[in-house]
């Protein structure tokens, strides 16, 4: 790199924020370390406010130890289509302003294309972190935003190996592709001596090793008298064996009151509001298992070698199911699913190649590589 480069380095909802602020302290320790008068990197962070949330607190970035966003589209809610096509309207001026040499998107929300629509549109390289992760699921709105993204960014930054396989079979070029590992282990590690410290047991009045961690929200789980009626009823027999702690996601919460299915009917059942990060950390690293629905505790369950048990019937991260601690289940298998869990070690699994905390420097080493 003879010349100093510049990133916009966007993120379009708070989880996205977990993946951009170790690539941030990244570009903060190289440009240190150029100090000489080499040339460094500049950057510009967006936030396009996809997520209702859009004004994040200053408390939330302080944790996470990056500054406020520079940029805010501040486009809020909508449909697939209307978030889509705001992101694409009020980023195209930013890029005309900034002059950025790259895009650098994360994950698979709506601001993912649109930002990587926009860039390659103008003439502008677009990185994408986490790419290659697939479902083969194609109603997954997530899985659409991976396939487009993939087809036509620049440079591919895969989490794992499967997540290069998949990009090789759909036809993209080996340029392309930059096995770095996964981003989200670098805020888990970053955060560690934080979610060590975490009050959350002993205010729960939990042992390590003696509890079950519980989060639920999605639709195919959620929305269906049916299905959302037999989960509560599992999670109370379960309760019967096991403190069960359930940080209740507003959208569950909802869909109870409105079937009128009562929650947490068995004692040891603790439905509590969601907790913040470092309690999350903090509870899947000494839970007995975890039951989840989410993607990103699919990884740290891995990580950490907690057992999981993925209440879905796909998903994108195969590696910690292959490799890791993670099973995927459904509500005819579930019981003897648990049972399963339970008569097996409390740690199993391997931990990936390359989820080391150390990814962030790989990713902008590639950046730089192609600059």
């Amino acid at each position: 790199m003879t010349k100093n480069i510049k990133l916009l380095i966007v993120a379009g909802a708070r989880p996205n924020f977990m993946k951009v602020a170790p690539i941030i302290k990244a570009i903060a320790l190289f440009n240190e370390e150029q100090r000489s008068g080499g040339a460094v990197v500049e950057y510009r962070l967006v936030h396009t406010g996809q997520h209702y949330d859009a004004n994040m607190s200053d408390v939330f970035f302080r944790d996470l130890g990056i500054p406020a966003p520079d940029i805010n589209l501040e486009i809020g809610g909508g449909s697939h289509a209307v978030q889509t096509a705001n992101v694409m309207l009020r980023l195209e001026p930013v890029c005309v302003k900034e002059k950025p040499d790259w895009i650098v998107v994360v994950g698979d929300v709506n601001s993912t294309v649109a930002c990587t629509l926009v860039g390659v549109k103008m003439g502008i390289k677009v990185a994408h972190v986490e790419a290659g992760l697939r479902s083969n699921d194609r109603t997954m709105p997530e899985e659409i935003n991976r396939l487009v993204t993939d087809s036509i960014a620049d440079l591919l930054l895969t989490p794992s190996a499967d997540g290069d396989e998949n990009l090789r079979r759909e036809g993209v070029a080996e340029s392309r592709i930059s096995l770095v590992g996964n981003i989200m282990i670098d805020s888990l590690v970053a955060n560690l001596p934080q979610s060590t410290q975490s009050p959350i047991l002993k205010g729960l009045n939990l042992q390590p090793g003696a509890f079950v961690y519980v989060t639920l929200h999605r639709p195919s789980n959620v929305d269906y008298r049916e299905s959302l009626s037999a989960i509560m009823a599992e999670f109370d027999s379960l309760g019967a064996r096991f403190p069960v702690v359930f940080p209740m996601h507003p959208r569950t919460r909802k869909m109870l009151a409105e079937f009128g299915i009562p929650a947490g009917r068995q004692g040891n059942v603790r439905i509590i509001e969601p907790v913040g990060y470092h309690d999350s950390l903090h509870l899947t690293e000494h839970a007995r298992f975890v039951l989840t629905d989410s993607g990103g505790l699919q990884e740290e369950t891995t990580y950490f070698r907690t057992p999981c048990l993925t209440l879905r019937p796909n998903t994108e991260r195969p590696v910690t199911v292959t490799l890791g601690s993670n099973k995927l289940t459904t509500l005819e298998t579930l019981n003897g699913d648990i049972a399963s869990v339970l008569s097996r070690e409390p740690k199993f699994g391997t931990i990936p190649p390359l989820w080391d905390g150390q990814t962030a420097g790989r990713v902008l080493e590639s950046i730089l590589q192609r600059s």
